[in-house]
Formats: C-alpha cells, sequence, structure tokens
C-alpha cells in the first residue's frame, strides 16, 4: 500500500455523515459507514457512502452485514461505476474496533481507505483525517497492523457548490 496516497471527499459524503450520526440510536457514541467511489493512480475520490448498523461492545463489533451488501447492491443499480473504497466512521481517533472493521472491508475492496469525521466540532471545525492500515512485524515473528495517515482533501464538481460560496468568492454563477 502506498503511504503517498490521497483520499478526496465530495461534500454530500460529508452530508451524510454527519446526517447518519445526527439520527443515531441515543446510546450510539460513534457511528460507522461504506465509502464509495473510485481509485486510480494514488488518488481515492469518495463521491457516495451510506451508514452501516452496529453495535460496540467492549470486547466485539456487532454490525448488519447482510444490510451493507443490499444497500451497496441498490446502490450499483443505480449507479455502476461506485465501487467500495474504504469506510467510515464518526470520532477523531481510530479505536480498539476499528481493526476488526478494517479486516471486514479489506475483504470487500482492495487497500480500503479509514476516514474519520470529527462530528464534535473540536475548534469549531469539522476534523477530517484518513487512514490505511499497513502490517508490521519480524519475519517468522508477530506481525500486527497499524493505521497510518494519508492526505485528504475535500473536492466537489461544479453542481455541488452553492451559489452562496459562489457569490462570497467573487467568482461569476454560471
Amino acid at each position: 500500500m502506498a503511504l503517498n496516497l490521497t483520499v478526496r471527499v465530495h461534500p454530500v459524503v460529508l452530508y451524510q455523515i454527519v446526517d447518519a450520526y445526527e439520527r443515531r440510536n441515543a446510546d450510539s457514541q460513534r457511528v460507522i459507514g461504506t465509502l464509495l467511489g473510485n481509485a486510480d493512480k494514488g488518488i481515492v475520490e469518495v463521491s457516495n457512502c451510506f451508514c452501516v448498523p452496529h453495535k460496540e461492545h467492549d470486547d466485539q463489533v456487532e454490525a448488519e452485514l447482510g444490510y451493507a451488501h443490499e444497500v451497496y447492491d441498490l446502490n450499483r443499480r443505480v449507479n455502476a461505476s461506485e465501487n467500495i473504497v474504504g469506510w467510515w466512521a464518526t470520532g477523531n481517533e481510530v479505536t480498539n474496533h476499528s481493526s476488526v472493521i478494517h479486516e471486514y472491508y479489506s475483504r470487500e475492496c482492495n487497500n480500503p481507505v479509514h476516514v474519520t469525521v470529527d462530528t464534535s466540532l473540536q475548534g469549531g471545525r469539522m476534523g477530517l483525517k484518513a487512514f490505511v492500515c499497513v502490517s508490521l512485524g519480524v519475519p517468522g515473528g508477530k506481525t500486527g497492523n497499524m493505521f497510518t495517515p494519508i492526505n485528504i482533501e475535500i473536492t466537489s464538481y461544479a453542481p455541488e457548490v452553492s451559489s452562496q460560496s459562489l457569490k462570497r468568492s467573487n467568482k461569476p454563477i454560471v
């Protein structure tokens, strides 16, 4: 896995993640989901996502994987060009359960990315981080995994840009 990878996230993805967080069950600390888009030449472009219902316990994670497969299949009918590129979680850090969840996504796609979205707005901003999981160890010894940060950017197509932001930037409205 190349560490010079860049993740580009579209605004609609951020909206969907925040919306899922706001609609979560009262007993849920965080929300997780699947990232959809395309990966090519060191760029992972995330253009869509969906929430995957789950529960985290001290020693395990229960995720509704059947639901995740159904939603992905339905999405493929509408947009066949979007593939699973990784997963997202709300919060500002990688947790103990992240490795288990990442293992599932490693079976769903090659080299999945993990994006965290800090919905607590610490510092007045929504923090975004992206990671890849790399294997560590010595030959013949114990091995493990480590989440390594990678570049993340917000990108948009012209229709995703609001007329208000165009007015503030003094760009002509087309």
